[in-house]
């Protein structure tokens, strides 16, 4: 059945030939997809799994969310901690580093990861995900945190798992954005999207309108542009998606084409952004970018950012390279005093919530 495709471990074989820095990466990257696979079974059995417990009084919604995180956080672990490919794994799950076990041997990689992205869809039966990024190591101790707070232009791989009609796994070894499809009867990912690229331009944009009251300036700039359509200074329509999924809206962008934004706001002042820097921003930004699109904070490249800590937490723009840069644009516009705050036509002076005397 397999005759004339190309499975996962062939193509790695292939894209890291002769590449002596980044030999058994391939390695980790089989085991990373061992893992999707078992997170694939249990997430597509649903409630005949037994994670699913219709019965369960307590806020059944966060109970489900908890027991998948811990489950998809399990599978990945266990996979790759005894290969002697990593020396340490960091985790959405886990507070501190793991410690690969002292009956395993180190290897020369970092894997930072969320096991399970979009967990708050798991009982409606929408998408999820999970999201992995691999960095170098070349220490000779157990690495600290410090070890993992590298710029994401360092790492050496990047990939996230879509968990939804069909499973496909999307990573790039930096050469290049590549999508491989789960066969079920085989137990084989196969090469199914080489080469993805995102169109510079696009009509589509995700965002979370619900926080809109929160946003800066700059991207109620951008919203009301594309609202307004065809009527409108784009002169043209666009259409508003959002999935509360940032593998789901990734994937979309890589096929269609797209813009998402979970920007900075005002609503946590005190936090920068939602999504963590070392293992959901960096690893999508990375895949975006070989795929010749771009990932902005809005007022940096989020591939050049420094983690402060292993949860670092940035506002995410990315997507179709034209878009992103007009909405980088409009925060320097407005940062440099160039552009006039935006302020929504519901709330001016002749509101449809005030009455002039």
């Amino acid at each position: 059945m397999l005759y004339g495709r190309t499975t996962l471990s062939k193509f790695l074989i292939e894209q890291l030939r002769g590449d002596d820095a980044l030999s058994d990466l391939s390695a980790l990257l089989v085991d990373v997809a061992a893992a999707v696979k078992s997170i694939s079974a249990m997430t597509s059995r649903g409630t005949l799994g037994g994670h699913l417990d219709a019965t369960d009084i307590r806020d059944g919604q966060a109970t489900t969310r908890e027991r998948f995180n811990e489950l998809a956080n399990e599978a990945i672990l266990n996979q790759c901690q005894w290969g002697g490919l990593v020396a340490g794994m960091v985790s959405e799950e886990l507070e501190k580093p793991y410690a690969i076990p002292k009956e395993y041997p180190r290897g020369k990689y970092l894997l930072a990861f969320d096991p399970m992205d979009g967990s708050w869809n798991i009982d409606v039966n929408v998408a999820v995900g999970s999201i992995f990024s691999v960095l170098r190591y070349e220490g000779k101790t157990a690495p600290d945190v410090k070890a993992y707070l590298h710029k994401g232009r360092e790492q050496v791989a990047a990939g996230y798992a879509l968990y939804g009609p069909y499973t496909v796994l999307v990573l790039t070894v930096g050469r290049g954005t590549h999508g491989f499809t789960l066969d079920r009867e085989v137990g084989n990912f196969v090469l199914t999207h080489e080469d993805m690229r995102v169109p510079a331009e696009t009509s589509s944009f995700a965002i979370n309108v619900s926080n809109e009251r929160f946003w800066e300036p700059p991207v109620h700039r951008y919203v009301e542009e594309c609202k307004a359509g065809i009527s409108g200074i784009r002169e043209q329509d666009f259409n508003m998606r959002w999935v509360a999924s940032i593998v789901a809206e990734v994937h979309r962008i890589l096929l269609r084409g797209g813009v998402f934004l979970y920007p900075r706001d005002l609503k946590e002042p005190a936090r920068a952004g939602r999504y963590r820097l070392l293992y959901e921003a960096n690893p999508m930004a990375m895949l975006i970018e070989q795929a010749g699109g771009r990932a902005s904070s809005g007022r940096q490249n989020i591939l050049d950012l420094q983690p402060a800590d292993l949860h670092h937490r940035t506002p995410v723009i990315l997507g179709s390279r034209d878009e992103v840069e007009r909405i980088e644009r409009y925060h320097r516009d407005y940062d440099s005093g160039e552009d006039q705050p935006y302020e929504s036509p519901l709330f001016n002076e002749r509101s449809l919530y005030r009455h002039d005397a």
